[in-house]
């Protein structure tokens, strides 16, 4: 049901259609009004969310003093927590709409029992957030 919307996404982009139907089965709509925070830093992670539909302002306190800073705005075909999934470390960023948003939330139980019960998963997503790795590192070096 939700494997198209899934393979429209970088992170789940080598996976084939029979890995993207067992990960589409775990998945949950939500809905979100304008203006709605779905991740606040700091809290710990219930799960990845992939946006369907709107737009949504990541931004970050680094800062007790000023004001948060918006670190990005993103829209349909993005993820967001991933990381949550995998280190069990506090939310890094807060997320909050921007305009209604229909999301998928992929919850951190489910997503660990599927890479358990299918390692080929993990091994394609191990090579996706890798190269993710690489091309932070050389943006750093620049």
């Amino acid at each position: 049901m939700y494997e198209d919307a899934l393979a429209q996404v970088d992170l789940f982009s080598t996976l084939n259609k029979k890995e993207l139907q067992v990960l589409a089965k775990s998945c949950q709509p939500r809905s979100y009004s304008a203006d709605s925070t779905i991740i606040s830093q700091g809290d710990s992670g219930v799960g990845l969310y992939v946006i369907l539909k709107g737009k949504v302002r990541i931004q970050q306190a680094n800062d007790p003093d000023k004001a948060e800073e918006v670190i990005s705005v993103v829209g349909p075909g993005e993820v967001l927590g991933e990381m949550a999934l995998l280190d069990d470390l506090p939310r890094s960023a807060s997320v909050v709409t921007l305009e209604e948003v229909d999301a998928l939330l992929l919850p951190v139980w489910e997503f660990r029992s599927i890479l358990r019960n299918h390692p080929d998963i993990a091994l394609k997503l191990l090579a996706v957030l890798s190269k993710r790795l690489r091309k932070a590192e050389s943006r750093q070096a620049d």
